[in-house]
């Protein structure tokens, strides 16, 4: 299916208008459904099936958010609780729990499932800071995605190293001191 519509390099958005895509809040909701779109891939490396019920609970309030984002004026009524941050905070909590104290810097790496985690924690971040830009400029961004957003970035850190303690796997760590070329950590 295609429309033609998007040839110009504008958007519609759900409130009405258009916008070019490079439009700030078009980058926004982009980014949110690039994270979206990254879960469903992390979700074939992992093998454990709690995680990924998780994840794509996850996913869905992604979808809820991206939405929202292009919907400035409001019009379509999107449920805040769609992206409560309780809901990461508990998931950390539980992943946290299996887990050793951090000693050291993490770097991205360990098994396929750690790695990936990271990579969508990147994404996450950037989504953040591409809400934050347009909370900036217009200030409508719905109430509680900057935190759901910054939750989800914790538990995607913390997600990285529960995998990777499960499948036994050290999550590389970092430590500051110059390195030698060709040194790094182990798997790198």
């Amino acid at each position: 299916m295609y429309t033609k519509t998007g040839d110009g390099g504008e958007t519609s958005l759900f409130s009405g208008g258009r916008v070019r895509k490079s439009h700030s809040r078009v980058e926004a909701y982009g980014t949110v459904d690039e994270l979206g779109s990254l879960l469903g891939l992390l979700v074939t490396e992992l093998p454990d099936a709690s995680a990924k019920g998780q994840l794509g609970a996850v996913q869905a309030s992604l979808m809820a958010i991206g939405g929202a984002l292009a919907d400035p004026e409001g019009r379509a009524g999107y449920d805040p609780l769609s992206w409560d941050p309780a809901q990461l905070e508990a998931w950390i909590d539980e992943m946290s729990a299996e887990l050793p104290p951090l000693r050291a810097f993490v770097l991205a790496g360990g098994s396929r499932a750690g790695a990936a985690s990271h990579v969508a924690r990147a994404v996450c971040r950037r989504a953040e800071r591409r809400v934050e830009e347009i909370r900036t400029e217009d200030g409508r961004v719905p109430e509680g995605v900057l935190p759901y957003l910054n939750r989800l970035s914790d538990a995607l850190f913390v997600l990285a190293r529960w995998q990777n303690q499960r499948q036994g796997v050290e999550s590389p760590e970092w430590h500051p001191r110059p390195a030698k070329l060709g040194e790094g950590p182990a798997g790198v």
